[in-house]
Formats: C-alpha cells, structure tokens, sequence
C-alpha cells in the first residue's frame, strides 16, 4: 500500500473545500482565503484545487487572472491599490499618486524595498462619488488628497 504524506497546503486545502464545499461556485472562495493567508496563490495550490474541486487547472488560472485582487506571485505585505477611473482622475488622482509614491519609494507595479508595501491601480473601486479612492489591503478610504493619502500610510507603517 502507497502511503502518501500530505504537505500543509494540501491540509489547508482540504479544509476549504469541506469548509465551503466541492463544487466549482467554491472556487473564488477558496481562492480568496487562499490568497488572504499568503499573499498569493501558488502554482502548487492552483493544481490542489484543481484536482480537489475536480476542475482542469487552467480553470482555476484563468479566474486567478481575471480578478486584480487574486494574485499569483507575492506582492508586498500591504497591498495599496488606487482606483484610476477617469472620475478619479478628475478629481485630483495624479496628485495623490505621486504622494504615495514619494512616500514609499516605489512607483506603481512595484513593492517598496522593505517590501511592506505594493502599489497597483484598480480598474474601479465603486466609490466615484468618493473620489479618489483608495484601498489599502481591505480597507478603502474616499475623497483623498496627497495629504491625506500620506497619513492613511503612515498609519499602515
């Protein structure tokens, strides 16, 4: 008889799916609370989803790729995203960006050297009554100045 040892991701796994079931509607949740505790979603945890939720891999890519809050490499501990809608743009986002840039010493697409920080824009944060707008890992600040934005950071530090 093979006796295979199972690693803890597949552990990790294994509990999801019987947390939130079997079935392919369980996959984003399995994805989020996946990328929730590290940052990412490794190709090693792709494929174990995959064959345990009974899907082709490619599947689970694809809806890995699809959504900007999924990732498959590890970015920065604290994830900042800034929504970069032309509402935003309006009212004042370059202004903000260039702030939160100066302040970590990172451009956009980047993690900061102590890599407690990465830097992304969102297509829309849903909030262009509130503009700019801004995430900082789950939560989201509205109506932002250069100022503003600074401070929300160093609160995060």
């Amino acid at each position: 008889m093979l006796v295979v040892e199972k690693n803890a991701l597949t552990e990790e796994i294994e509990s999801l799916v019987q947390r939130f079931g079997k079935d392919r509607s369980s996959l984003l949740k399995i994805l989020h609370e996946i990328q929730k505790t590290h940052r990412h979603i490794p190709d090693f945890a792709q494929q174990e989803i995959a064959r345990l939720l009974d899907i082709h891999p490619v599947e689970v890519y694809s809806v890995i790729t699809f959504y900007a809050f999924l990732n498959t490499e590890p970015k920065g501990r604290n994830l900042v995203r800034v929504c970069k809608t032309i509402t935003c743009d309006l009212q004042g986002k370059d202004a903000v960006c260039k702030a939160i840039e100066r302040e970590l010493g990172c451009k956009f697409g980047e993690s900061s050297k102590d890599n407690k920080f990465y830097l992304e824009y969102a297509n829309c944060l849903g909030l262009c009554d509130m503009g700019p707008a801004m995430a900082v890992n789950e939560r989201v600040y509205t109506n932002l100045t250069p100022e503003k934005a600074v401070e929300i950071l160093n609160g995060v530090k």
